[in-house]
């Protein structure tokens, strides 16, 4: 049997149960997945043993989120390159080891899906338990915990969100690449682990070049209001004097309220409920910020990035056709493409890209409609696909 002190099996395990193929990761988003892991099996037994079980589920549920919307997504390239690569085995080890672990946690909580689950991993391990619930409870390792690649982490996750809500604000498709992206925040330390995740922030966000600052005052405007309904109760006749001292807090004072989870104005403790903080781009800027982490990014387009953002528009309706047709995924593929002459121009000028996305061989450009027809924006093409 396994031994759920460790987070994940040696190798030498998997050797006994015929997996050789299982690889221990230094991958720095594999080695997130498992100390977010351990951090949660941690965090249930605390509050397990305090009989707080409806502290449990929620927890339960965040790390679901982190393992499907964020930890697959940032690896499909992994899970889906050619081949049986050491990366994605690790990728593989790693989403198998969570997968594990979290059925194991949930065995308390959701028998019955937790025992489907883990029948359906059995197979990939004969020599498992009957069932989960005959499995040792997993154990926290807290060795593998780090707070600092868990806290980057989430920092990155909220500065893919602020992109993403910039794009759609200015009306920029994901497609499109943009030039630049400063992550803005004081704290050097935090820029320096987030550094680490660039190429995840790049490829989420499509961004050509990533900046760092500290300075966060060049770029964002912080400001404060009260609460009134909360306050009003609390300060009664000295609202308005109250009022008047939070509308004046400088930035130094609500960076303080947020870090320190309380403010002392005036012989009065105020709390981040009581105060509402507000964030605005300053003047020149194109800046969006959160109380987590702020970001500016530069959205001016110039005609070589609106192409690339075709060239991407067309490998995603190409992609739509190979589903469509059910090709193999890596089958190779000949292409005729037919249509408007901007997507001609930029299928020929990002045509390796084009094809190296797609596995085809070539494109050939005729004169005639093909069989598939397709929109992008106010240009229209068709295309005509060939198994090779």
């Amino acid at each position: 049997p396994i031994n759920n002190q460790q987070i994940i099996l040696t190798h030498q395990d998997f050797l006994k149960v015929g997996y050789a193929n299982f690889k221990i990761s230094d991958n720095i988003v594999d080695r997130w997945l498992l100390s977010n892991l351990q951090t949660l099996k941690k965090n249930i037994a605390r509050e397990m043993e305090d009989y707080h079980l409806y502290n449990v589920v929620p927890a339960l549920f965040t790390f679901i989120e982190d393992l499907t919307n964020w930890y697959i997504r940032l690896n499909r390239a992994r899970f889906w390159g050619d081949g049986l690569t050491e990366d994605k085995c690790a990728a593989y080890s790693t989403l198998y080891t969570a997968l594990r672990e979290l059925t194991l946690s949930m065995a308390p909580f959701t028998p019955f899906f937790s025992e489907h689950v883990f029948q359906e991993l059995r197979k990939m391990n004969p020599a498992e338990a009957q069932s989960v619930h005959l499995c040792d409870y997993p154990i926290a390792n807290e060795n593998l915990i780090n707070s600092d690649l868990e806290v980057a982490v989430g920092r990155m996750q909220q500065i893919i969100l602020l992109g993403r809500q910039k794009r759609n604000q200015v009306q920029i498709k994901v497609k499109t690449p943009l030039k630049r992206l400063t992550i803005i925040h004081k704290e050097e330390k935090l820029l320096f682990e987030i550094k680490k995740l660039s190429d995840y922030i790049q490829t989420e966000l499509n961004i050509k070049n990533i900046e760092f600052d500290t300075a966060e005052d060049k770029f964002i405007s912080l400001y404060a209001k009260p609460n009134l309904p909360l306050l009003g109760k609390k300060l009664g006749k000295e609202m308005g004097k109250y009022k008047a001292l939070i509308e004046k807090l400088d930035s130094a004072k609500l960076s303080e309220l947020e870090e320190k989870g309380s403010l002392l104005l005036d012989g009065v403790t105020f709390t981040p409920e009581e105060i509402l903080i507000f964030r605005e781009a300053k003047a020149g800027t194109e800046a969006m910020s959160n109380r987590f982490i702020s970001i500016d990014i530069d959205t001016m387009l110039d005609q070589n990035l609106i192409n690339e953002g075709l060239a991407r528009e067309i490998v995603n309706r190409i992609q739509k056709s190979r589903k469509d047709l059910n090709f193999n995924v890596g089958d190779r593929i000949s292409i005729v493409l037919s249509g408007d002459q901007t997507i001609v121009d930029v299928a020929r000028q990002f045509k390796e890209y084009i094809t190296g996305e797609v596995l085809a061989t070539d494109i050939q450009y005729s004169a005639s409609k093909q069989e598939l027809e397709y929109e992008i924006d106010e240009w229209t093409f068709s295309l005509s696909l060939k198994r090779i």
